[in-house]
């Protein structure tokens, strides 16, 4: 085996293979936002997002180590969690890589640095404090403390499963 078939000790053809593997678990997709003190927004999107308890209310979602508004993210002092319904795919896309045009045409609210960022049109959204960061390897696990909460009773989510949006079916699963 090459030196450069190697990253992090982990073989690429088996780090290829763990993701496609995870990519079997179908996942709803959200954009995480948070204010920055000088200019622009932060927004990330991640499918790694799920409840951690009622009590205090909690959520989680992890960010890779190489993005470029980690460490930000990491600083902020509140941040939310925008659950994306399935017309935002093009929301999902412009969030998922890095560049400045994100937030173009992007009706955000309010512009300072003590409110919550808010995409407009979200399926749900969590404004959260942070909790407690965590290393994960490759990621930061990111605790956040759910202070106010919002759903659409309409809509249907934005899906990711085996590296591809899908549509969820409307029909109840088989009993």
């Amino acid at each position: 085996m090459s030196e450069s078939s190697v990253v992090g000790g982990i073989e690429l053809d088996a780090q290829r293979h763990f993701r496609n593997t995870l990519a079997m678990f179908a996942t709803g997709v959200a954009v995480i936002t948070a204010p920055r003190e000088s200019g622009t927004p932060i927004g990330i999107t991640v499918a790694s997002f799920n409840a951690v308890s009622l009590d205090p209310p909690l959520i989680l979602f992890s960010v890779d180590r190489r993005c470029q508004s980690l460490g930000d993210l990491c600083a902020t002092p509140r941040y939310a969690v925008n659950v994306l319904a399935e017309a935002q795919q093009d929301i999902s896309n412009r969030f998922a890589r890095a560049h400045s045009g994100k937030w173009e045409g992007i009706d955000f609210g309010p512009r300072d640095a003590a409110s919550h960022v808010l995409l407009p049109d979200a399926l749900a959204t969590f404004e959260c404090e942070p909790y407690a960061q965590h290393d994960g390897g490759d990621h930061v696990i990111f605790i956040g403390r759910v202070v106010r909460h919002q759903s659409r009773q309409d809509g249907r989510p934005l899906i990711f499963f085996g590296g591809k949006y899908r549509a969820l079916d409307a029909s109840p699963a088989a009993a």
